[in-house]
């Protein structure tokens, strides 16, 4: 066990285990990544306003509704047209729409008709944008108490090139209900990047700033950058994503979004492009792609660990062609004890649509023990409460023991024969064997009795984790 390493002030915050920010040694156990799986269509985009290139999806909670806004648009030419069916067409051209649905439950959704804009002689639809800022109009709600009502939702979209603005830029917009927008400023506030992609921006309420995640090309290779502003319109020059050691690939989308139970970590899902596979000969576009999972605290430097596909095209023909499963960004909790995500299916197709994804909540990564077992020790951490929470899964003759250890990695003192002594803290021995399938299993770190000053909040200690067939998700230190 390293004696050098930082103390971590944990506080109440939820801990994921997508990356080593709280681990100090691994002995026999990994991190695994898990991928979601499918329940089903969530909603198709089958309106003569939205079209088979339909994506750019975006969604999040709002009090006791949830929002999706997404791009309409159709270019029948870019489908391989061998592989329609008898019949099947695609809605006639037309550019981007910026459309909006809602739902109650993140399951069933609907398109209300808005009023706000004619599509060929009606307003009958639900878009909500149109314009430039359509292509990729990507709103959120905004959490800074600082900002104004009229304010209250916030977007980024696209700003087309011109000879002021070469590479175009992004533009910001606000809105007092998420439905009426208007610009905040004519000229872009961002503009060193390439932007047709779903660029994102939120408000960190860590950090409290802004944050804008888009795309850029380095060297031939769609990546990232990431900028902070204090205002939204004023931004820092952006910073090049930093993923380490990790092979350059293709992003094109980045769908970052904080984890709304961790709000320290930014998850992202990729939509990764392989430009140079052409799966038909027939193909005019060629390219496949996948999702990928990365995380970041930052926005800059980013956890890539993870290089195996988080979403693979799957057995359906129609998502092996370019720029499909492009990942919406946003994960929403669709059950106590379930989260989901969506992923944009058949693209340039007519049967195009947003597929629903789920996971375990948190249960993105876990820290994974085989049948022969292992463990690992957290970095140097202050706790202040007196009970762990933790997110677990066991096989029927799997389990998890955990104890508290000095900086050192030995035992605290206070325990013989399996009792508890003096120091009241969780001991290996004395822990209790956790087994079975548990979102929040609240166990003792040390008795209630113990305060500031006497128990653990006085001191950095390290927990450590014996585990069997088991898999832990996330962990959480309350009173």
């Amino acid at each position: 066990v390293s004696q050098q390493e930082p103390v971590i002030k944990i506080g109440s915050q939820l801990q994921l285990f997508v990356d080593d920010y709280l681990i100090s040694s691994l002995k026999g156990v990994t991190l695994k990544l898990h991928a979601p799986q499918s329940a089903g269509k969530a909603i198709a985009f089958d309106k003569p306003w939205e079209g088979n290139v339909t994506g750019f999806v975006t969604i999040f909670k709002d009090d006791d509704k949830f929002r999706m806004y997404y791009m309409g648009y159709s270019a029948p030419s870019y489908v391989r047209a061998a592989a329609l069916k008898p019949g099947e067409t695609n809605v006639p051209e037309h550019g981007p729409l910026a459309c909006y649905a809602e739902s109650r439950d993140g399951i069933n959704w609907s398109k209300p008709v808005l009023r706000l804009y004619d599509y060929k002689g009606s307003r009958d639809n639900n878009i909500v944008w149109t314009g430039e800022a359509a292509l990729n109009l990507a709103p959120f709600k905004d959490p800074n108490a600082a900002a104004p009502a009229a304010e209250r939702y916030k977007a980024v979209g696209w700003h087309p090139i011109s000879p002021r603005f070469p590479r175009g830029g992004l533009t910001a917009l606000k809105s007092a209900d998420d439905i009426h927008w208007e610009k905040m400023r004519e000229d872009p506030v961002i503009t060193d990047g390439a932007f047709d992609s779903l660029n994102l921006a939120f408000w960190d309420i860590n950090r409290q700033l802004y944050v804008a995640v888009y795309r850029d090309g380095l060297q031939g290779v769609r990546t990232m950058k990431c900028a902070t502003s204090k205002d939204f319109l004023n931004w820092t020059p952006g910073e090049w994503a930093d993923y380490g050691n990790a092979p350059s690939e293709h992003l094109y989308t980045n769908a970052t979004t904080p984890y709304f139970r961790a709000p320290q970590i930014y998850l992202a899902f990729p939509m990764r492009f392989v430009p140079w596979r052409k799966p038909y000969d027939d193909v005019t576009d060629p390219g496949l792609s996948d999702a990928v999972f990365m995380t970041s605290r930052d926005g800059v430097r980013w956890d890539r660990r993870f290089m195996e596909a988080f979403v693979r095209p799957g057995r359906d023909r129609r998502d092996w062609v370019h720029r499909t499963l492009m990942t919406s960004s946003g994960v929403i909790p669709t059950a106590p004890d379930e989260i989901s995500i969506y992923v944009q299916r058949h693209y340039s197709f007519p049967s195009t649509h947003l597929e629903r994804m789920v996971l375990r909540t948190d249960g993105f990564v876990s820290v994974h023990a085989d049948y022969h077992g292992g463990e690992f020790v957290t970095k140097p951490l202050i706790l202040e409460g007196s009970n762990l929470v933790l997110n677990y899964s066991t096989s029927a003759i799997g389990g998890i023991r955990y104890e508290v250890l000095d900086l050192h990695g030995n035992p605290l003192p206070g325990h013989r024969d399996g009792e508890r002594y003096s120091d009241d803290v969780q001991l290996l021995a004395a822990s209790q064997l956790l087994y079975g399938d548990k979102i929040e299993d609240v166990v003792a770190l040390q008795s209630p009795k113990r305060k500031s000053g006497r128990g653990l909040e006085a001191r950095p200690v390290r927990l450590r984790f014996v585990m069997k067939d088991a898999d832990l998700f996330s962990i959480q230190i309350r009173d």
